[in-house]
């Protein structure tokens, strides 16, 4: 059995910003060789395929979010443009990482509060207003950075109490772990799985888009995060961490699958949480239910706090528990197709 920690840990290494997914390639085939046939494609969707007869897909998307370098000034400060819903409230004073002909450490520059003036002192900055500093001036970076080269925040793999980790990127490496955990399991039964690991989710969900096309799945299960609860947050509209994996329930998702997942928790005594949605889900479930013929679709989302920000936390059961859950969920089904 892999351990969680250390899956975790190895995924969470990789700066996965989107558009350079392919970074991601020689680490997801290294742990995926020993369950299928593994391949990618144009968009560099990584997928595993294993098994014979009714096919189910499970997809996690591997991006995060980050910058991009727009220019260089001339003082040798860089600035920068948004790799998706990047939380500008979070991006002064942080660490990154910028991925040019090397890697090159950074801060991304802040006022002291002895110089902010009071009508801004409770404004985040625009991200054009953003600027990172790595220590050299214009002629120096341009000999290893150029406009378009990617920056992430700074890796980190932070453990705290009760089996909770903090990292940069655990949306969504704690969805793409919690697959990974599952097909030990899968490829016992009697099923055909595909997990694909999707691309540039964070920056409108594509990967996604075209993962499913010519694979012919029978229905589908994306596996996310979703937003855990803190003091600030209306707890209706969250998921609490140690309780279990959130079961979506959506118009664009499919009921069946929805309450599968739900009686498949409850016949193996797996903990869960339901996550109520009005319309779309803003994950790869919107874009899998419409691909080709369409395709059913169900959600299952790990509880995640400070989501989009340096210091996500996750608690590693909800993981295992997810986990759990997908194997119990593809049990049955396979269990119904060929009884």
């Amino acid at each position: 059995m892999m351990n969680t920690r250390d899956l975790l840990k190895r995924l969470t290494a990789v700066p996965c910003v989107g558009g350079e997914e392919i970074i991601m390639m020689e680490t997801l085939s290294e742990i995926l060789a020993p369950y299928g046939n593994v391949s990618g494609d144009a968009v560099n969707n990584i997928s595993c395929t294993f098994g014979d007869g009714f096919h189910i897909l499970l997809d996690a998307h591997i991006d995060e979010v980050g910058l991009i370098v727009t220019s260089i000034t001339d003082d040798g400060f860089l600035k920068v443009g948004a790799c998706g819903g990047i939380d500008c409230r979070m991006l002064p004073g942080a660490e990154v990482t910028v991925l040019g002909k090397r890697k090159t450490d950074g801060i991304i520059c802040t006022l002291p509060p002895h110089l902010i003036k009071s009508e801004n002192e409770n404004k985040a900055p625009r991200v054009s207003e953003i600027s990172v500093d790595i220590g050299m001036d214009r002629k120096e970076a341009e000999k290893i950075i150029t406009p378009g080269n990617k920056i992430t925040f700074k890796r980190h793999f932070t453990e705290l109490l009760g089996g909770r980790i903090s990292a940069n990127c655990l949306d969504n490496r704690a969805g793409v772990a919690a697959v990974i955990l599952a097909l030990e399991k899968l490829k016992k039964l009697p099923v055909k799985v595909t997990a694909l690991f999707s691309t540039q989710e964070e920056l409108g969900i594509r990967g996604a888009k075209s993962g499913p096309f010519g694979l012919n799945v029978d229905e589908a299960v994306a596996v996310d995060v979703s937003f855990g609860y803190t003091p600030d947050c209306r707890r209706e509209e969250c998921g609490e961490l140690s309780k279990g994996p959130m079961i979506g329930i959506s118009p664009i998702l499919s009921r069946q699958i929805s309450d599968t997942l739900i009686s498949s928790a409850k016949n193996n005594n797996i903990p869960y949480q339901l996550e109520i949605m009005s319309g779309r889900t803003g994950t790869d479930a919107d874009v899998i239910s419409v691909s080709e013929k369409g395709i059913k679709c169900g959600l299952v989302s790990i509880p995640l706090k400070y989501m989009h920000s340096p210091v996500e936390v996750i608690d590693m059961k909800d993981v295992e528990n997810t986990a759990m859950l997908i194997a119990a969920y593809v049990e049955e089904r396979s269990g119904a197709c060929f009884a």
